[in-house]
């Protein structure tokens, strides 16, 4: 029963049979054929057919909702025992929002030093894909935003604030102030992170709050890609300082704190509602906890 649940998991993961049998490492008539022997178990359809995969039907999403629960359930387990059998190893996943990037060293080197038998895995992702790779048990924890859009089911660790800041070079306009307000960002030639990152939806926010609209000069979902065109000095940005200064920007680029209004966003750690936690993901949440402090003093 479970292989027909983690392949029930995979679908709902790629949207496509051919896909989800590859990850699964069997065939598409094998994978096909196991979903239709667990709708036969249950006696209803759970997967919407045409000449493709559709969607599921109400009764395959709550089949869907229970065999996350199981297989994650059973995967703990699984890592329990093994960890009371020969100590606390295995492979963590993390996904992150890309402004978090660049403070998430701080949490994973904590924990390495701890538990250096672990393998860790930190992949980029939207807030929206963050909380989709949990549900399909494709990462263990995430770090997003927690207070600007739903983050549905899981247990939240607050982190650290994000406050907005101007990074611009040295022959701007505003170079020499000690803030700046939106209205004045404005009206610069902007780089900013692409409108499928929240980060992005929030600084949009903020610009039609005042009453601004904002057409950059230049979007990517890359802070690597902003980084090297700031470092130019022919456009400007808006990011979190805590963002900013791991990026090791040249001296002569100044980080301008943005006001009227001053706003900030809560980042934090989420992880799936488990009791218990798998012990990878309690170690994990246990640092997290004792970094918040810190981590909210460099925002």
């Amino acid at each position: 029963m479970q292989d027909k649940l983690e392949f029930l998991i995979a679908l709902a993961r790629e949207k496509h049979f051919g896909r989800a049998a590859q990850i699964c490492g069997v065939s598409q008539p094998n994978l096909s054929l196991a979903i239709k022997q667990l709708e036969a178990h249950f006696g209803v359809p759970l997967v919407d057919r045409g000449s493709r995969f559709v969607g599921f039907t109400a009764e395959g999403q709550r089949v869907l909702e229970w065999a996350r629960r199981i297989v994650g359930d059973t995967r703990a387990m699984h890592a329990d025992i093994e960890t009371m059998k020969q100590g606390l190893t295995g492979h963590l996943r993390l996904a992150v929002v890309p402004t978090a990037l660049p403070i998430v060293s701080k949490i994973t080197a904590a924990f390495w030093r701890q538990h250096a038998g672990v393998k860790l895995t930190i992949s980029s992702h939207t807030s929206t894909e963050v909380l989709s790779r949990l549900d399909n048990l494709e990462a263990e924890a995430g770090i997003t935003y927690l207070d600007n859009e739903p983050v549905g089911r899981v247990v939240e660790i607050p982190l650290y604030r994000e406050r907005y800041h101007l990074v611009t070079g040295p022959n701007g306009p505003f170079s020499e102030r000690q803030s700046v307000t939106w209205e004045e960002v404005a009206t610069l030639p902007l780089c900013l992170l692409s409108p499928d990152t929240q980060n992005r939806r929030i600084i949009d926010h903020i610009f039609k709050e005042v009453g601004v609209h904002v057409d950059p000069i230049l979007e990517s979902n890359s802070l690597i890609a902003l980084a090297t065109h700031l470092k130019t000095g022919l456009w400007s940005t808006v990011m979190p300082r805590i963002v900013a200064e791991p990026l090791d920007f040249p001296g002569h680029l100044r980080t301008i704190p943005i006001v009227a209004p001053e706003m900030s966003t809560l980042i934090g750690m989420v992880v799936s509602i488990r009791d218990p936690q798998p012990p990878l993901t309690a170690a994990l949440i246990n640092e997290a906890r004792l970094l918040a402090t810190q981590l909210s003093e460099l925002a």
